[in-house]
């Protein structure tokens, strides 16, 4: 070899090195992709979250929530867009509103279409493992999923059966425990993956008739909470589809299902899980009977059996999330995995005399949302922008660095997330709700929402608009509509709806074909036409079942 051979050699191994160099500092600079735990529970109402504040929030704390707001961002106006169970869950899947995913409604017989695109599907085209763990209640056996196992229906809330891709089958146990469990156990097999992971955690708590797990019966009997300031709501003011509800505390709470006052034994409880059922309410039961409460009086005892047993199956699902929470610091997966908590929309308790949602009233239309992102969201932060669960989806895969299709009708939060507002982020939201008849006879009606007024349109069953002016007026008691007064805002807020109800491709004529499909359905089940009763008639005949029961 001659030296200019030698010294040709010494420059290529140079150069060869500091390839190897370049590209292993490259490979190891470049960021891994986020992992993704989206934890939804069934009808959470952010008054029961003591992150939010309020009343609730010292005598029923939920510290491992709270976790997540103080470690991330808390949301104060994450609005959805049809506040019932099965068309919010469709909406986060496919970034659309219901008329453009199809479902609608609730009722029985609603199936949601699984063929059409989802954002899981395009984060399992990106490299991300999925799975689905809890209550889907869309109808159908779940795609886009790399993993399922979920609770049929409405699902219960001991000893439950779940489905994944093996079939049918029953555990022993708690759901909300046994859902953190399962969960747990899937996160265990794709830790050491390389790839990304999203797992989509769904709670069925605390969804109605609100039994507490083992570990939370009786853990609020030493508590009375302070009743909403509307509790006895007489619905004047000119809300004329507020007084025909069929969803109040005082006549349409059951005393048995949901608040078990009887004597008869729970349904689905092995032995020893009865036993310690008994000793709780067998007690309450009993000195219930003695005081035989009436009036007043018993919508007043009513209610604190509601929260008591409701804040129980939220005290389960607050120690769910600190066990994954726990789990992701113990495993070394804290820093590099998202985590939001969210329900599926909001809930009532008490506030107008309610349970149950529907409304575009605050309580029912507003839904919690925290989110905790170690490195890019500060921590304790709180947003105050419209912010929806139409957004959810976009979000997730902006996260992921995938391609937003462009049929979705949300916006990625990943900017708010920053603590950069995009210039052209929402100041109005539009809702529209369906269903009805229904169990709780609220009207069909869409409307929209800004940071000062809510205008709401009662459709087809009746024609009624209502303005509600939300600064003078936080508890939404008062109809303002046709007040020369608000003449200009009401000029201008019917001008926004319609350019709204536009731009999501929403009007009458495919409001039509819904109702047409949806008295299809009221004709074929006799159930809806149970529903079409008039809110006396139907309290009547529950009064005179219960008789036949005894």
């Amino acid at each position: 070899m001659n030296i200019k051979q030698l010294f040709l050699g010494i420059i290529l191994s140079v150069l060869t090195l500091t390839f190897f160099q370049c590209t292993s500092e490259t490979t190891a600079e470049a960021p891994k992709r986020p992992n993704i735990i989206f934890i939804m529970s069934d009808d959470h109402a952010y008054q029961a979250i003591s992150a939010y504040g309020g009343p609730l929030a010292t005598l029923a704390p939920t510290p491992n929530i709270d976790r997540l707001a103080q470690q991330g961002m808390l949301f104060n106006h994450c609005l959805v867009t049809n506040s019932i169970c099965g068309p919010s869950r469709a909406t986060i899947l496919t970034g659309k509103y219901s008329h453009m995913n199809g479902f609608i409604d609730n009722t029985i017989g609603s199936k949601f279409d699984f063929s059409q695109p989802t954002f899981t599907k395009v984060l399992q085209q990106v490299g991300y493992k999925t799975a689905m763990i809890g209550k889907l209640h869309l109808g159908e056996t779940p795609t886009g999923f790399d993993y399922y196992d979920i609770l049929p229906g409405q699902g219960s809330y001991y000893n439950p059966t779940f489905i994944n891709q093996d079939g049918e089958y029953k555990m022993e146990g708690y759901t909300t425990d046994i859902i953190t469990d399962k969960a747990i156990d899937w996160l265990e097999g794709v830790k050491d993956s390389e790839q990304p992971f999203m797992v989509m955690m769904q709670h069925k708590a605390p969804h109605r008739a609100w039994d507490p797990g083992p570990n939370e019966l009786g853990m609020y009997e030493d508590v009375t909470f302070p009743e909403p300031s509307t509790l006895f709501d007489d619905y004047s003011g000119g809300r004329d589809a507020a007084k025909l509800n069929n969803m109040t505390i005082a006549s349409t709470m059951y005393m048995d299902r949901d608040l078990k006052m009887t004597d008869q034994p729970r349904g689905g409880l092995n032995e020893e899980q009865l036993k310690r059922w008994d000793a709780v309410y067998g007690p309450i039961y009993e000195e219930y009977k003695k005081t035989n409460p009436t009036g007043d009086e018993l919508v007043r005892f009513k209610y604190q059996r509601y929260m008591r047993d409701y804040l129980s199956c939220v005290a389960a699902v607050d120690k769910s999330v600190g066990r994954v929470l726990d789990y992701l610091k113990e495993n070394g997966l804290e820093e590099n995995t998202i985590v939001v908590y969210t329900s599926d929309q909001g809930f009532y308790l008490g506030e107008h005399g309610w349970f149950d949602k529907r409304w575009m009233y605050r309580e029912s239309l507003r839904t919690p949302l925290l989110v905790r992102w170690p490195g890019v969201v500060d921590p304790g932060s709180v947003n105050n922008k419209l912010v929806s669960n139409l957004d959810f989806g976009e979000t997730f895969l902006d996260v992921a660095g995938a391609e937003i299709p462009s049929d979705m009708q949300g916006q990625s939060m990943v900017p708010i997330l920053k603590g950069e507002t995009p210039p052209d982020w929402r100041t109005a939201h539009y809702y529209h709700y369906y269903e009805h008849p229904s169990e709780h006879n609220v009207m069909r009606h869409y409307g929209i929402t800004t940071d000062k007024y809510k205008l709401i349109h009662f459709y087809y069953d009746i024609d009624e608009w209502e303005l509600i002016d939300l600064e003078k007026d936080p508890m939404e008691m008062h109809n303002v509509y046709d007040d020369p007064a608000y003449a200009d805002v009401q000029a201008v807020l019917h001008q926004q709806l319609e350019e709204l109800r536009e731009k999501y491709q929403d009007n009458d004529s495919l409001n039509q074909r819904f109702i047409e499909e949806y008295n299809a359905k009221v004709a074929e089940n006799p159930i809806i036409e149970y529903w079409k009763l008039t809110p006396e008639e139907f309290r009547k005949l529950n009064r005179q079942r219960a008789e036949v029961k005894k």
